[in-house]
């Protein structure tokens, strides 16, 4: 009998033990991805105030929320192994007070209450009023939170993921990043007092933001003045009462330093005009003119709604750009280089039509092309060559044009080109030279736009302040200047090769290794080098599709 009972007691404990293996391993199995991710968190980030899956779940019982910020939340705890993130044993931290000021900075700057919410301030009004009382208070303490958390992923999507709809409807084909909101929150919650807080965008991002927030300040104390004048221009020496609002207007967007109440055009005046026309990308003149007046007299909150849709668009570019780059921007007509993070020059551009805009996308620049032929586009042989054509072949003599069947040259008089009206069957090619239309050299990044930048041999364009006349590609104001700088460590690519190869029409690729990121952008707003924020017009319409979507109008 005693054997009997020792055998079924030996029974009982492995049964119980084989139980727990099976139970233990199931949990394992359906717990894998609550475990906290053991390298971002160590045993010194946990706190000693622990929540559990139960509590996050009843949470959103009364508390809407998106199901992605929802399913954040709980990834963001079950990471944590239900461990509070804004409160210990001690009280609440200082995370939880910089995210509540980032968050009413956002506020502000935005004027935007939609993350509002009265319970949490309360909450956190209570906690900060008698905080070894508050933290007695197990349930508020939880309630708040997760008030925090919650707040923190509406917070987060909206002021970096920006909206929701695809940039390529509204004509941006630069790769949009999925932000990791997760880490952000990670690194915000460790934070010490008095450290920043990282916002996962670019410095360019940043540096708007910083001028949203002195454009706001301005709106808040009623604008600039509106400049009426019925003369056609102001300048040095005139006399008259609108010169005195046009100091005011300059001296609130920091343009005109001086406190002059004068209605005399100065020497100074003139100085702070000029800085005012280059920051609108304006002929630096220094007097008040039509075209001046007009961007003088746009309100504050015209300039502010420009920040507000330039700086959705930044939330849309990597957080880092390749350290070495081109960037064209489009609205401004330049193209900057940059080495080492830094710009090192940049040069005037031309740029694609209204009817013929330049696409917004990034490329990587691997071929430098000297004495290049012009493959002529279908669209600029359906709409203005093949009527020519219709009139005689000579129009290709004169353009030192040619026509190909497949890869074979052929007599262009062979053809009927009346039986043509859109689908033109052949390839025509403008040879190599200087009056080339792509001028002695382009440069390649592959895309499915045919977009290019390429020498012209029509310069007189450069030195015009608006510059939309191409057909699309981009057209360099000193492309050898480019070209140079790409082979500055090909050895086999001297200067004088170059200029030895240029004199001749023959064609020659060169590889240029390792691509260049190229980056054609689009930005009416922006903060450049120096410091200085800069508007355009909105050349495309691009401003008008984008602001529909955030605004409504």
């Amino acid at each position: 009998m005693l054997k009997s009972k020792k055998f079924v007691a030996v029974a009982c404990i492995i049964l119980t033990l084989a139980v727990c293996i099976i139970g233990c391993n199931k949990k394992k199995k359906s717990r894998r991805s609550t475990l906290p991710d053991s390298s971002i968190y160590s045993s010194e980030n946990f706190t000693d105030i622990m929540l559990d899956s139960t509590l996050v779940n009843n949470f959103f019982g009364s508390f809407s929320a998106e199901d992605t910020v929802k399913q954040e939340v709980k990834e963001f705890y079950a990471r944590r192994a239900y461990q509070s993130a804004w409160f210990n044993k001690n009280g609440m931290n200082h995370a939880a007070q910089n995210f509540y000021s980032q968050l009413k900075n956002y506020e502000y700057d935005f004027a935007d209450s939609s993350l509002r919410n009265v319970e949490m301030d309360n909450l956190l009004a209570s906690a900060e009023n008698d905080e070894k009382d508050f933290m007695k208070r197990n349930v508020e303490v939880q309630r708040l939170e997760l008030l925090l958390t919650t707040t923190f992923f509406n917070y987060a999507i909206k002021a970096y993921g920006g909206i929701t709809k695809n940039p390529l409807d509204l004509e941006w084909f630069i790769p949009r990043k999925k932000k990791n909101y997760q880490s952000l929150l990670d690194s915000l919650v460790s934070l010490d007092k008095g450290e920043k807080v990282r916002e996962p965008v670019n410095q360019y991002y940043i540096r708007l933001k910083d001028k949203l927030r002195i454009y706001r300040n301005i709106e808040k104390k009623g604008g600039w003045p509106k400049i009426i004048t019925a003369k056609k221009q102001l300048a040095v020496g005139d006399r008259d009462s609108s010169i005195l609002l046009a100091k005011q207007n300059l001296f609130l967007t920091g343009d005109f330093k001086l406190r002059d109440t004068s209605m005399t055009f100065t020497d100074s005046l003139k100085s702070a005009v000029m800085r005012f026309q280059r920051r609108m990308g304006l002929k630096d003149n220094g007097s008040i003119d039509v075209a001046t007046l007009k961007e003088m007299n746009q309100p504050v909150e015209y300039r502010i709604k420009q920040i507000m849709l330039n700086m959705e668009r930044l939330r849309w570019v990597p957080e880092e750009l390749e350290k070495d780059h081109l960037l064209i921007n489009v609205p401004e007509y330049i193209l900057h280089v940059f080495e080492n993070g830094k710009q090192v020059w940049a040069m005037n551009v031309v740029v694609g039509k209204t009817a013929s805009q330049t696409t917004i996308f990034k490329g990587n620049l691997s071929q430098l092309v000297l004495n290049p032929y012009w493959n002529i586009p279908p669209s600029i042989i359906r709409n203005e060559i093949l009527p020519q054509l219709k009139r005689g072949t000579g129009y290709l003599s004169r353009n030192n044009m040619e026509v190909l069947s497949g890869n074979k040259v052929i007599d262009p008089s062979s053809v009927d080109w009346g039986a043509y009206s859109k689908n033109v069957p052949y390839t025509i090619r403008q040879r190599p030279g200087r009056n080339n239309s792509l001028g002695k050299m382009k440069f390649l990044f592959p895309n499915s736009f045919n977009i290019y930048l390429h020498d012209t041999p029509s310069k007189g364009h450069f030195a015009d302040s608006k510059r939309a006349f191409s057909h699309g590609c981009i057209r360099l104001s000193d492309p050898k200047k480019l070209a140079l700088y790409l082979l500055r460590n090909n050895a086999e690519w001297t200067p004088d090769k170059v200029d030895e190869l240029l004199k001749t029409d023959n064609e020659k690729f060169i590889k240029i290794s390792p691509p260049l990121a190229v980056y054609i952008v689009y930005f009416t707003a922006w903060v450049d080098s120096k410091g200085e924020i800069n508007f355009r017009n909105d050349l495309y319409g691009l401003d008008a599709k984008l602001s529909a979507e955030i605004f409504g109008q």
